[in-house]
């Protein structure tokens, strides 16, 4: 009997974040979760500990920094009763919290790029590694597959790669604003608020134009409201913000199955200037 080859594993992007300070390497992601975990323990011991460093091995890596870094990352008071204490200093705090920051733009910038990068019979799309800086929590890259003109409204039609279908409706001063023509780079932002979700909607019809199905991925809840993602059988994600009770009356779960939907005048629509 034949044995069946291994199919193999796509290629995957990675990429790592550092700081340097002129020639100097200041940190990159091993010697940060040091900072932080002196930040968040305020003892080297324990720090060194969280990290898997012996004390010497973390003492000398924050030496290292502070001598890179131009001035003191870290700091230590003297021991009296309580014994001593490691902490950071301001501008230690700051640097590891700038760091976090962009951190997560980077992993998020690797996210969209490995979506389409090795995907090698697709056109690489420079709007998927767009990262906008906006309230909406739905960002759905794409290109304009259709326009449909109204008298007062158009009806744009957005198309991610293995993904949805995403229909807006803005004004007709919009799509001139904005030179949508076909085929072009754009993105449909959806706020989680606008997003509702159903469990049951066989033999209903909805106003929303846009439905999706899929799988819960994950429920998180709040004080008030529950943040809730769907995994789409179409490809891609979406997130809706839903109350607490309306996750105990649907019985949202991991694994279950609902529909997403919202209006299409819920949709904006931007493009790279």
């Amino acid at each position: 009997m034949a044995r069946h080859a291994k199919r193999p594993e796509r290629p995957r992007l990675g990429g790592e974040l550092w700081v340097d300070c002129g020639t100097e390497r200041v940190a990159g992601a091993a010697r940060m979760a040091l900072l932080r975990a002196v930040a968040d323990g305020g003892s080297l011991t324990r720090a060194a500990q969280a990290v898997g460093l012996s004390y010497k091995g973390a003492w000398d890596a924050i030496e290292a920094m502070n001598r890179a870094a131009g001035q003191p990352l870290v700091e230590r008071s003297a021991g009296g009763r309580g014994g001593g204490s490691t902490r950071l200093t301001d501008h230690g705090r700051q640097l590891v919290e700038r760091y976090e920051q962009v951190a997560a733009v980077h992993q998020r910038l690797l996210q969209l790029l490995d979506e389409e990068a090795f995907d090698l019979q697709a056109e690489v799309s420079p709007t998927r590694w767009m990262i906008l800086k906006t309230s909406a929590r739905n960002q759905f890259n794409g290109r304009v597959t259709a326009i449909r003109a109204g008298a007062v409204n158009d009806e744009v039609e957005i198309s991610v790669d293995h993904g949805p279908r995403v229909v807006a409706t803005v004004t007709r001063d919009s799509t001139d604003a904005l030179g949508l023509r076909l085929n072009m780079p754009a993105v449909a932002l959806v706020k989680a608020s606008s997003v509702m979700l159903a469990t049951d909607v066989d033999g209903m019809r909805l106003s929303a134009r846009n439905q999706f199905a899929g799988v819960v991925r994950q429920v998180q809840p709040g004080a008030v409201n529950s943040e809730v993602t769907l995994d789409l059988d179409v490809g891609g994600s979406v997130t809706a913000i839903v109350t607490q009770s309306s996750v105990q009356a649907m019985g949202l779960t991991a694994g279950g199955r609902a529909t997403a939907f919202f209006k299409a005048g819920s949709v904006i629509v931007a493009v790279s200037a």
